[in-house]
């Protein structure tokens, strides 16, 4: 998609147009706080296919009528089978800001994850070593260092099961590829919906049962702290409704 003067970008239709607006969760002249949908990419990939980051410029340009370039930054990335909170910067200095906020570990992220077997015991920090096959797009857990792995840890905390599934909230200590999937199918829980990590059937959209629901941080130019929570579209009913 080219971006300059005249008319960049592509006409976005009216249904398109309400569920972008109706999935934006906060915005202001610096940021852009997004649920996004499993299935959906955050940013562009080898598919072609439009990043999220190319729609809602697309939305703003026409909602706000503008003519040239909309900023967009990416300022942190969901997994596409993931869906959740995504926060995108539009101003590179708040880019900037949240870039280094991600690094230095100053945002709190809560996923919130249906698991295919109950964990043990109900409230753990697990502690791995990961390491990554880029050809199969595949992460492995080790209890013990392997040559080219990472140390990953994360919180996991159960909350309740329905007949077949179990929800627990998971805080990420470490960023490692595909972490949460890969740590939670080491100790026998699968998330639901994941093949690539054990899980006994799909989803109906193809997408995974791992949700970025809470997201807290300063806003990268008001100093303000931020606390935002978004419920997933497509899980079980009742599941969540008193998260």
């Amino acid at each position: 998609m080219k971006e300059g003067t005249g008319n960049a970008y592509r006409k976005i239709n009216e249904a398109e147009f309400k569920d972008i607006a109706s999935r934006i969760l906060y915005e202001d002249n610096h940021i852009l706080i997004f649920n996004k949908r499993s299935g959906e990419i955050v940013q562009g990939d080898k598919t072609g296919d439009e990043p999220l980051s190319e729609t809602i410029k697309c939305f703003i340009a026409e909602r706000d009528a503008k003519p040239g370039r909309v900023f967009l930054g990416v300022t942190h990335r969901l997994d596409r089978p993931v869906s959740g909170i995504c926060i995108f910067a539009k101003t590179s200095k708040a880019l900037e800001r949240l870039n280094k906020a991600f690094r230095d570990g100053e945002v709190r992220k809560i996923y919130w994850a249906l698991l295919c077997a109950r964990p043990v015991p109900d409230e753990c920090e697990l502690k791995h070593y990961i390491g990554r096959n880029e050809k199969q797009n595949r992460s492995y857990a080790y209890k013990e260092p392997h040559p080219d792995t990472k140390e990953a840890r994360l919180i996991y905390k159960f909350i309740k099961s329905t007949e077949k599934y179990h929800l627990v909230l998971i805080r990420l200590l470490t960023g490692r590829h595909h972490q949460i999937r890969c740590q939670m199918s080491a100790i026998g829980c699968p998330i639901k919906g994941d093949l690539k990590y054990g899980a006994p059937r799909s989803n109906r959209d193809g997408g995974i049962s791992l949700h970025a629901g809470e997201i807290t941080f300063t806003h990268p130019v008001k100093k303000e702290r931020m606390a935002i929570k978004a419920l997933p579209e497509s899980w079980p009913y009742g599941i969540i409704d008193d998260m």
